[in-house]
């Protein structure tokens, strides 16, 4: 019998750790532009062609490759980043496995441009797919130049199943985020299909974050400072007002390498206890610098998870130095001694005599429920469409297949309930939910979700349909945001004009609100669209999806708030205008939003 067992080609071994390392463009250019910093550059330029599925370009000026080095730099590990096993603790590099170059020239096509700075002429290599195709002298610039096209062009599958431009960019910007916010005294560019998306030059941190997220967003940060035998923690948390349910910038670093810390994530949420609402997250910019040795980064090839030796004291130290910032920094109430030209307010004196109240006259016979309420409820819906969307689909994991039937008299899809003179009575619990009678029993409605699904089935067929109206501000709002929300914002334009809103282009990042929907008015129209940016998982942006996150996201913002009173008739319309619905059982992200108490149990319960 033969021997089964054999060593695999390089070509076939550089593949299937590509597969681990290359999952996307952005990993590409997570490897090229660290390997940048680790050769000491000052300025890094990124060029993309389509997301990076045509064309990647790294190009820096550090200190560059002889040409026996810029043939081993492909080999497979093969590095200069460490000698022997105990270096690995002792890493101050952002590379070391020698595993990128290897991994991208398996799959893709790379021309390498390098020269270092004493040599008269530089050195031109071209692979495909691990294969060296030609190596040459040439005229270059100190530094080097990686060119990577046609990416994953040997492995169809892979590329097939890329994810559509926008989503690609919006993952390489995310990277990129990632490394020039350690980075601000390097100078760095993006360009996507000729147009600069980044331009930021070398400065602080504080600058390097206003440069990526907008000026304003800096004004809101908190300096943390603190070092101890254990670790220096430096960097900027948010002050509490700034907090939000998603899309807030968390960002840990250790020793200049982005991490993903549930547990230290755990030690800013605490400190905040109380200050924020429950859900809620602030933005943070965490850097915590820990001897080598204490750390282990050798743990996933994409080196955003690390061990530390001594998590749960660095995780008080952590938790103690949040507390500070905010306790020293944040703005607190204070005694206001200007007291000129306000009225005066008298002290209390107990000898005085007492001042006559004044009467009030009331009548007797005024009972508020023989009124009719002088509210219209319907002016809440006006400029929506009457007729419910129709076609929701299965875009959505909210067990919307079977809905809970309404039981015997309760309105259904198929029987709208009309309004007559006298409505049923309704009560309205804690400002959340409207409680009405059901032969079956007693039927529970929490008012804000029931509202959220009405609206959000009118904008999805407004948006099916014609141009909402649009209400003009008077004084235009400017929103800024980081590069890319700007690319979903781009993508997201149409469907956000449809729906009213008027935006204007002011810069590459940022955008002037002349308009928004009619009926919405009273709510900021900045913080609305960085919720509907924040809430877009950019995972499908087709058409109907993009249509589903604005819809959901002015519906949200729109509908009742928990704590407000309402009439029986504004509850009576409510519940008719949720059972005109096509799912009056959950909310567009699967939130129940109703549930009937049997008369059987409540007859168990007083039994």
């Amino acid at each position: 019998m033969t021997d089964v067992i054999q060593l695999l080609p390089d070509s076939v071994a550089n593949q299937i750790a590509a597969g681990e390392v290359i999952q996307r463009p952005a990993s590409v250019i997570k490897e090229l532009v660290e390997n940048a910093v680790d050769a000491g550059a000052h300025t890094i330029n990124v060029l993309v062609v389509d997301a990076g599925r045509t064309s990647i370009q790294v190009i820096d000026d550090g200190c560059g490759m002889s040409e026996t080095d810029a043939r081993l730099a492909f080999e497979r590990h093969a590095t200069s980043k460490i000698r022997k096993a105990d270096d690995l603790f002792a890493l101050h590099t952002m590379g070391f496995r020698g595993e990128a170059l290897p991994s991208i020239a398996a799959v893709a096509q790379i021309e390498l441009r390098t020269r270092r700075q004493g040599d008269e002429v530089g050195t031109c290599l071209t692979l495909s797919g691990s294969r060296v195709d030609s190596q040459e002298m040439c005229s270059c610039s100190v530094g080097s130049s990686f060119t990577v096209n046609n990416l994953f062009f040997n492995v169809p599958a892979r590329r097939k199943f890329l994810k559509t431009n926008a989503t690609e960019l919006n993952n390489i910007l995310t990277a990129f985020e990632r490394i020039v916010l350690v980075y601000p005294e390097i100078c760095f560019t993006l360009h996507s299909n000729g147009q600069e998306l980044m331009n930021l030059r070398a400065g602080t941190l504080r600058q390097r974050i206003a440069d990526v997220y907008g000026r304003r967003y800096t004004q809101d940060l908190l300096p943390v400072n603190v070092e101890t035998a254990l670790c220096k923690i430096t960097g900027f948390v948010a002050k509490p007002e700034t907090a939000r349910k998603k899309g807030a910038h968390e960002y840990f670093f250790a020793n200049g390498r982005f991490m993903k810390h549930a547990y230290f994530h755990k030690a800013v949420q605490q400190a905040y206890e109380r200050l924020i609402p429950a859900g809620a997250h602030v933005p943070y910019f965490i850097y915590f610098n820990v001897n080598p040795a204490d750390i282990d980064v050798n743990i996933h090839p994409t080196k955003t998870e690390i061990k530390f030796e001594n998590e749960q004291a660095i995780w008080q130290i952590l938790s103690a130095a949040v507390k500070d910032a905010i306790g020293q920094f944040c703005e607190i109430p204070q005694i206001d001694f200007d007291t000129e030209g306000r009225p005066e307010m008298p002290a209390y004196n107990p000898v005085a005599t007492p001042v006559e109240m004044p009467h009030v006259e009331r009548n007797p016979q005024y009972n508020p429920f023989k009124e009719k309420a002088s509210r219209n409820w319907e002016r809440l819906y006006e400029g929506l469409p009457t007729q419910p969307a129709q076609n929701e689909q299965s875009l959505f994991a909210a067990p919307q297949d079977k809905p809970i039937s309404p039981l015997d008299d309760a309105p259904t899809s198929e029987q709208p309930v009309e309004l007559t003179d006298v409505s049923p009575l309704h009560y309205q619990y804690k400002g959340r939910y409207i409680m009405t009678a059901v032969k079956s029993g007693l039927m529970i409605i929490d008012q804000h979700r029931a509202d959220v699904r009405i609206r959000y089935e009118r904008y999805m067929q407004q948006l099916a349909d014609t141009p909402s109206s649009s209400q003009r501000m008077l004084f235009p709002e400017v929103i800024e945001m980081a590069p890319s929300e700007a690319v979903l914002m781009e993508e997201m334009m149409p469907a956000l004009n449809a729906v009213g809103f008027e935006l204007t282009p002011l810069g590459p990042s940022s955008y002037a609100v002349n308009g928004v929907p009619a009926g919405i008015e009273g709510l900021n129209a900045s913080q609305l669209l960085q919720d509907i940016l924040a809430s877009s998982v950019p995972v499908s942006h087709d058409s109907l999806s993009i249509n589903h996150q604005v819809a959901l996201g002015l519906a949200r913002h729109a509908a009742i708030p928990y704590g407000q009173q309402l009439s029986n008739e504004e509850m009576d319309v409510v519940v008719n205008n949720l059972f005109s619905c096509d799912n009056v059982n959950y909310t567009p992200d699967g939130k129940a939003v109703l549930c009937i108490l049997p008369q059987a149990d409540i007859e168990h319960l007083l039994a």
